[in-house]
């Protein structure tokens, strides 16, 4: 008796299972077929980078998204404005969106995250292979640590860095249980496919909420963004390693931010409960010989959305102080 029991829940287990994977593959592959790659690709050493390119002409603009982002973020109409004065390069992160992990990073058995200056080195190729050339860089949130990771690995030819509601230096304490869950080897493996199988559309609206609060967000904004890419189960592994391994990274580049000498722009909210300002903000002037920061009054964390002027401004500011155009 006790060895029908045994075989009838090991049967049970792989049925479930396979389901679980059964819906994962159907959820991603849906996902993928409602936000198809809205750029173009670049190989980087095995690793396809996706990009997009909008204005023809100005100053060259990298715009670098978020954790559990892509560059759709930046396309509800922000890129659109300032393609008007800059050629702007959006780019997908490693792991998200359309861009591939490097090899020996994600999977089941690989647990490697890809650390700040690992990204940046990525996307820098990319940036080099299409022809970008001493951009001003924008780094939103968790792209915020890679555009300073862009500027330590390139500090002479990267022309300004304007930083929203970025991460930029360390933080006390841990974060929340999820990452330490879906970064995890066994919650890669188990619960991370329970997530993209099962996640209800009630959750996928308060995430959004909790993001923008205490501001709304735009309407249409998830159905834009392709929040279907961010579940699927490797885009969750890598923003989960990514976010969770982070901090040690943050301690070690915040020993050079003394030696960045581009001028740099801070754009941050000072209701942002992600990203705190006193954390990041104001101790990232501290450590910089060249930084200027712009705090807006009663913002949350996606002040590209509900103020875009003062980020435009930003990003203006910073193309007068690299001298890539002239002051109005």
């Amino acid at each position: 008796m006790g060895l029908k029991l045994i075989l009838a829940a090991g049967l049970l287990i792989c049925g479930l299972a396979f389901v679980v994977q059964w819906r994962a593959n159907a959820q991603e592959r849906a996902a993928e077929a409602e936000t198809p790659p809205a750029g173009e690709f670049v190989e980087v050493a095995g690793t396809p980078v996706h990009y997009r390119i909008l204005g023809e002409s100005g100053p060259d603009l990298v715009l670098i998204h978020g954790a559990s982002g892509n560059l759709n973020d930046f396309t509800l109409g922000f890129a659109q404005r300032l393609a008007e004065d800059y050629r702007v390069i959006l780019m997908d992160r490693p792991g998200l969106g359309w861009t591939g992990r490097p090899p020996g990073h994600g999977g089941f058995w690989r647990n490697q995250e890809e650390e700040p200056r690992t990204q940046a080195r990525l996307l820098l190729e990319a940036a080099d292979r299409i022809g970008v050339t001493r951009p001003i860089v924008l780094g939103h949130s968790f792209g915020g640590i890679v555009a300073l990771a862009w500027a330590l690995e390139r500090p002479e030819e990267t022309a300004a860095l304007v930083l929203v509601s970025a991460v930029a230096e360390p933080w006390p304490g841990g974060l929340g249980w999820t990452y330490r869950v879906n970064g995890s080897l066994p919650g890669g493996a188990l619960f991370v496919p329970l997530v993209t199988a099962f996640v209800p559309e009630s959750y996928i609206a308060g995430a959004v909420e909790s993001i923008f609060r205490p501001q709304q967000a735009p309407e249409g904004y998830a159905e834009h963004l392709g929040v279907g890419l961010t579940l699927r189960r490797q885009s969750l592994r890598a923003n989960a390693q990514q976010v969770n391994a982070l901090r040690p990274h943050v301690v070690e580049m915040r020993q050079h931010y003394g030696g960045l000498e581009l001028p740099i722009e801070m754009v941050h909210g000072d209701a942002d409960t992600i990203v705190p300002l006193e954390i990041h903000a104001r101790e990232l002037m501290k450590d910089v010989p060249n930084g200027a920061l712009e705090v807006l009054e009663g913002e949350g964390h996606m002040p590209h959305h509900t103020q875009p002027d003062a980020v435009i401004a930003a990003i203006h500011r910073a193309a007068v102080r690299a001298g890539l155009r002239q002051a109005p």
